[in-house]
């Protein structure tokens, strides 16, 4: 049942969720990363399993009728948790956000790859400036040399492996969508999180402070609801639609950098990322173009 207004409320308070996650992650201090992914995907279940129980179930969480794709989707999902977290720790909030907003560019590249998407000549040229975009932003941190001499900073590699390997999970998703269920999906990745996470605290954990621990819990409630409203979102409006809106996290990220963290990224991240931001919303446009077109085909 679609409900558009109710889709983008989801989807903004997405942003603003992945938001806080972050700037409780740098709040936390001094934590390994494994440790962090830990905390995330445990104290996640928390909002899942209170939204199953209230709605359709906790026992709809464990079906599946595809269970090597939640494998591919959970080690790739996985891996790009790792790299996140560690950008974040290495890059102002505002930067590790807006190399984040290369993923719809990678999804366009691996759907035209992987799934024979046609890509036509808006999308492709969408791709293009995207790059350009990432440029700019990467001129602050060592700039197309470092690119060029594959020399990137560890904060910028991490940031754009982030952003590839979660291009690669949104492709993923879109073939288990057909069968898998939303609750599904997440229950199995926070699994596969919080048993990675575990695994690294046999050989690197420190001892936590009462501060540390809250603010780890609260990466984890928060990460998990974002992370449902952010699967939710697409039950009631399409993802063309709600793609625009992703770039709404650059003004959390701002806000929550300037005030909270006492940040603030290079002037260039800022020019770069509006080329990027530029870059999805006509990848978001053709494709919603596109998905209109469909539709009045499958009426007439």
């Amino acid at each position: 049942m679609k409900n558009v207004p109710l889709g983008i409320g989801l989807k903004l308070a997405q942003t603003l969720a992945f938001s806080l996650m972050y700037a409780a992650i740098k709040l936390a201090g001094p934590v390994p990363v494994g440790e962090i992914v830990f905390f995330r995907g445990f104290f996640a279940f928390l909002p899942l399993v209170v939204w199953t129980s209230l709605t359709v179930g906790p026992k709809v969480m464990f079906r599946t009728q595809r269970p090597l794709f939640h494998l591919s989707r959970s080690m790739f999902g996985v891996t790009s948790m790792f790299c996140n977290f560690t950008a974040v720790k290495l890059l102002a909030l505002a930067t590790v956000t807006a190399f984040s907003f290369m993923q719809p560019i990678f999804a366009v590249i691996l759907a035209a790859l992987f799934l024979r998407e046609h890509v036509g000549r808006y999308r492709w040229g969408a791709v293009v400036i995207g790059f350009f975009g990432v440029l700019l932003m990467i001129e602050p941190h060592g700039g197309l040399t470092s690119l060029l001499e594959l020399r990137l900073s560890a904060g910028v590699a991490y940031a754009l492996a982030f952003s590839l390997l979660s291009a690669t999970v949104i492709v993923i998703i879109r073939r288990m969508s057909a069968t898998e269920r939303s609750e599904a999906i997440v229950f199995y990745f926070m699994v596969s999180c919080s048993m990675a996470g575990a695994l690294t605290l046999f050989w690197e954990r420190v001892p936590l402070t009462f501060h540390q621990v809250f603010w780890l819990v609260f990466c984890g409630v928060i990460g998990g609801l974002g992370q449902m409203c952010m699967t939710f979102s697409y039950r009631y409006a399409e993802p063309s639609l709600l793609a625009s809106f992703d770039y709404v996290s650059m003004i959390w990220a701002t806000l929550l950098g300037y005030f909270v963290l006492a940040e603030m990224p290079e002037t260039m991240v800022f020019v770069g990322a509006g080329v990027v931001i530029t870059s999805g919303l006509l990848i978001a446009w053709r494709e919603r173009r596109l998905h209109l077109a469909r539709k009045l085909e499958t009426v007439t």
